[in-house]
């Protein structure tokens, strides 16, 4: 499955790179030079992965890393260091700090795909297990939902798009992403199908109250909020 893939470092030769590698791998990619500006667009959307370099003007890498790290929104966040810093001690100190994994530069495209792809892999829900989440309970084995006693009826987009959401909470999803990923990469269809499959979930949820844990982010696209707020 795709994945939304964040680059932090400030060679421009490097994002272009990763984001071309990535890119053709099915990945989408963000690419920015600073802690700053990664912070910012983690405030928007929360990645799938983190490629962090460790040598960044103001904020340091591992600085960052901490940071994430003690923040619960983004202390499950996938995170490999990319840094040209090869000094044992460093690695250390970066998976000490909480980095998933650690490659020094110069690297090869294809072992960190590789690298990456492990990473996704270990930190994923296992397939077809369970999600119990704001009192919602997702079963894809048997493909039922409910939320206490009460039983969900979904259609099948309906309950793949809530399982998709509910396994990334809290992280911003575009209407394009989730094309991709509920309906598939090779589907045909308009953006506004993405809305219309929304507002039939929310309808579905309606009456055991869950409705608003699908949130609308203006310009930005949906996500699944633990806490239940007023839609934008």
């Amino acid at each position: 499955m795709p994945a939304q893939v964040l680059v932090v470092d400030p060679d421009l030769s490097t994002q272009q790179l990763l984001a071309q590698n990535f890119g053709h791998a099915g990945h989408l990619v963000d690419c920015c030079a600073d802690a700053e500006s990664a912070l910012a667009l983690i405030q928007v959307r929360l990645p799938d992965l983190l490629l962090l370099e460790w040598e960044l003007s103001g904020q340091s890498g591992e600085a960052l890393l901490r940071r994430l790290r003690g923040c619960p929104r983004t202390r499950a966040l996938p995170i490999i260091m990319l840094t040209a810093r090869a000094a044992e001690p460093d690695k250390v100190l970066a998976l000490e700090s909480g980095a998933d994994d650690y490659v020094t530069k110069p690297f090869s495209p294809r072992e960190l795909l590789a690298r990456t792809g492990a990473v996704l892999r270990r930190l994923a829900p296992p397939a077809g297990e369970a999600i119990e989440l704001a009192g919602l309970h997702v079963d894809p084995g048997t493909r039922r939902v409910s939320a206490g006693a009460r039983q969900i009826a979904l259609g099948a987009v309906e309950f793949r798009l809530l399982e998709f959401l509910m396994r990334h909470p809290e992280r911003v999803h575009s209407r394009p992403q989730l094309l991709d990923r509920v309906w598939g990469r090779h589907a045909v269809l308009d953006e506004r199908t993405v809305d219309a499959h929304v507002g039939r979930l929310r309808q579905a949820l309606l009456p055991s109250g869950r409705h608003a844990h699908i949130q609308t982010v203006r310009g930005a696209g949906y996500r699944f909020a633990a806490a239940a707020q007023a839609r934008a």
